[in-house]
């Protein structure tokens, strides 16, 4: 296993079973789970598997009893309702929206995610998939999907993925990164494991199925390019943008990634931050951090 940053040189971090980046290792100092259910090769989730994420007899953190209960009656009552598998991203958002504060306070009532509080209450016949959870004996089991084409990048955007570990998704989804960011910085108090959690289920409500890895990668991004996300007043979706596209061409710079103007425009308009924003932001490396 290697502890590393997530911007580790793949030759380093390909020769080990498992890697832990900064997000991992904070959660585990912080108590914490590790949730790795959805790190996959690709950004677009892919495939289709059965997990088992949590054993019978599991109990919710102290003082989390009534809320824990009240959680287990919802879950329930949308399972046995269900006439086809339910989708986790929006299930989890409807409950957030009904128990509220409960449930960011404790992190899943100590579960540390959603899939592993469900799978505590034991549901008969359940089963579940990274995006879906049925009950087997009603519903039959989702099919398997095939990973989709890989994304092209264009050069300049390639580069960065290549030698900084920018993650690798398509250009529509990086202003809806930075929308549901804000979004959460608006709403929420700052924590990262679950702002990482929060932000990949809201972007999968919207289609979009962005890892936790991809999301705390834009979260590090923007914190180290002078604009952290618990700031106050939070920042717009504008600001977060142009602070990490700001961060990462510093890091391509640092790097010595040879850039010309033209590829930098074109860096920028795919990553989703105007050149004018972002050219005049004082920004720090993670090197310098």
């Amino acid at each position: 296993m290697i502890v590393s940053p997530a911007d580790a040189a793949d030759a380093f971090t390909a020769i080990a079973d498992q890697v832990l980046d900064g997000q991992h290792l904070l959660a585990l100092v912080q108590g914490e789970s590790v949730d790795l259910d959805d790190e996959t090769d690709s950004e677009v989730a892919t495939g289709f598997h059965d997990r088992v994420v949590a054993d019978e007899g599991d109990a919710p953190a102290s003082g989390q009893s009534q809320a824990y209960e009240e959680f287990r009656s919802l879950v329930t009552q949308e399972y046995a309702a269900a006439t086809e598998p339910l989708n986790m991203a929006s299930l989890s958002t409807r409950l957030r929206t009904r128990l509220g504060p409960s449930i960011s306070d404790s992190n899943w009532f100590g579960f540390g995610s959603f899939a592993r509080a469900v799978a505590s209450l034991t549901l008969s016949n359940l089963r579940m998939s990274q995006h879906l959870l049925w009950d087997s004996s009603r519903h039959p089991a989702p099919e398997a999907t095939t990973a989709p084409p890989r994304v092209a990048l264009p050069d300049p955007v390639e580069r960065l993925v290549n030698q900084l570990n920018l993650p690798r998704v398509p250009q529509p989804w990086w202003p809806a990164i930075y929308q549901t960011l804000a979004d959460y910085a608006q709403s929420q108090r700052f924590n990262l494991t679950q702002c990482t959690s929060w932000a990949r289920d809201q972007l999968r409500e919207q289609g979009l199925s962005v890892s936790r890895n991809a999301v705390g990668f834009v979260v590090r991004g923007t914190s180290f390019g002078g604009c952290p996300l618990h700031r106050l007043p939070p920042p717009t979706a504008d600001e977060i943008a142009a602070a990490f596209v700001g961060n990462v061409l510093s890091r391509a710079d640092a790097a010595e990634i040879a850039f010309s103007e033209d590829e930098i425009a074109t860096a920028h308009a795919w990553l989703g931050a105007p050149v004018d924003n972002s050219a005049e932001q004082v920004v720090r490396t993670e090197s310098s951090s």
